[in-house]
């Protein structure tokens, strides 16, 4: 596979089956920190380090006599650690408020992803963009606003969140420029494995063990690992080869409505009729950005 420029045309629908992919495996992401039961940076080291391992060979493949390009390296560094840091605080966050909410408020994500498009790289998005990630972050602050109200005292978990929101842009971010130089396999796994260095200075310094759990945890780690990073990663890093992140991004933020349908009858999580309407208010915005693009790109199906 050689290296795939941004925003290359794509003759087939395979990177919204990829984000559609990569919505649900990340939307089981909160379920499976919840069932592990774990410090938040515990699980992202296992969950980091067994995706690496797993990745390593199809990265090893794929490279092969092909050149590692620097600059898309130091680029997986900058996203792996901007995710190592984003997974930190949110994976802490899960523990203190609904895992729906800890999820929607890192996914703000969108939002500084717009910004930076429009502020840092010139990226002009059209009103109709710009109309639908409004509503997008509409239905998320119906879906958390409900949660502010009846439980206040969970406000430190939110504010986690939206900062873990801030570096999860910056994954995205990097991951789009990085994808010019790299496949998404050589570098999901690179970004990975300096994730889990990251991760693991942070258990060091912090004290947390990192061995001793119960045989459910370990299970929950293999589940996160295979499932939300090595296959919902890959996804989303082949999404970001073919579509820009301000585009990609608004649309992760399906996740929400997935781990608060998943938190039901997994976690006997409920949710208000509000949170529900927030949720189809989500949906809806994510269809407008993704026609807004459509409609900027006519001649291209990605």
């Amino acid at each position: 596979m050689t290296d795939v420029p941004a925003r290359k045309a794509h003759p087939s629908a395979l990177p919204y089956l990829a984000i559609a992919f990569g919505v649900f495996a990340l939307g089981c992401s909160a379920i499976f920190v919840r069932w592990a039961n774990a410090p938040g940076p515990v699980v992202g080291v296992y969950r980091m380090g067994l995706a690496s391992l797993v990745l390593l060979p199809l990265a090893l493949r794929r490279g092969g006599r092909k050149p590692w390009p620097r600059r898309g390296m130091l680029l997986a560094v900058l996203g792996g650690a901007s995710l190592a840091i984003d997974m930190a605080l949110w994976s802490t966050a899960v523990y203190m408020t609904k895992a729906a909410n800890a999820t929607l408020f890192a996914n703000t994500a969108p939002l500084w992803v717009a910004l930076a498009g429009m502020l840092l790289f010139g990226e002009r998005l059209s009103p109709l963009f710009w109309g639908g990630l409004a509503i997008t972050l509409s239905g998320s602050a119906l879906v958390a606003g409900s949660d502010f109200l009846t439980h206040p005292t969970l406000g430190w978990g939110d504010m986690l969140s939206l900062l873990a929101g801030v570096f999860y842009a910056g994954y995205y971010l990097c991951t789009q420029a990085g994808r010019r130089h790299l496949d998404s396999a050589r570098y999901v796994w690179l970004a990975g494995a300096a994730s889990t260095a990251c991760l693991l200075v942070i258990c060091l310094i912090a004290g947390f063990p990192l061995s001793g759990y119960p045989l459910q945890t370990y299970l929950a780690f293999a589940a996160s690992a295979l499932v939300t990073q090595a296959a919902g990663y890959l996804a989303v890093g082949y999404a970001l080869g073919h579509l820009p992140a301000s585009i990609v991004s608004p649309t992760m933020t399906g996740q929400p409505v997935v781990t608060a349908l998943l938190a039901i009858p997994l976690l006997g999580e409920s949710l208000s009729p509000v949170q529900w309407l927030g949720g189809a208010v989500v949906i809806t915005g994510i269809h407008l950005i993704n026609r807004a693009h459509h409609d900027r790109t006519p001649d291209t199906a990605a």
